[in-house]
C-alpha cells in the first residue's frame, strides 16, 4: 500500500496577497486586478524596486503618524490624570520626585 502525499491547492491569482491590502482591508478595484491578470496572462508581475519603495514610504508615514496620535494621547491623559505614569513620565513630569538632596 502507498501513501499518496496531499498536495496543497492551486491558488488563484485572486488569492494571491496583494502588497497593502491589509491596509485597506479589501482587495483592490477589480479593473485593476482584470487588467494585470489579462496583461499577464494570469500571472501576477514582481514588484519593482520604485514600487517597494514608494510602499515603504506610506507604510513607514502612516506608521509614524499612528505613534505620534498614540503619544499625543498618552500626553493628554497623563496631563488629566486619566492613567497613571510611568518611571520615565513622571521624571519628565515631576523631577522634583526623584531629587535625593531632600533626604
Amino acid at each position: 500500500m502507498s501513501k499518496k502525499k496531499k498536495s496543497l491547492p492551486a491558488r488563484k491569482v485572486s488569492q494571491v496577497p496583494v502588497m497593502g491590502a491589509e491596509d485597506k482591508g479589501s482587495q483592490p478595484p477589480a479593473q485593476e486586478g482584470a487588467a494585470v491578470r489579462v496583461a499577464t496572462g494570469g500571472v501576477v508581475p514582481p514588484i519593482t524596486p520604485a514600487q517597494f519603495l514608494s510602499w515603504k514610504q506610506r507604510k513607514d508615514a502612516q506608521e509614524a503618524a499612528q505613534k505620534a496620535e498614540a503619544a499625543q494621547k498618552r500626553a493628554a491623559d497623563i496631563a488629566s490624570g486619566a492613567v497613571q505614569m510611568n518611571g520615565r513620565e513622571l521624571f519628565q513630569h515631576e523631577p522634583w520626585v526623584f531629587d535625593n538632596n531632600i533626604y
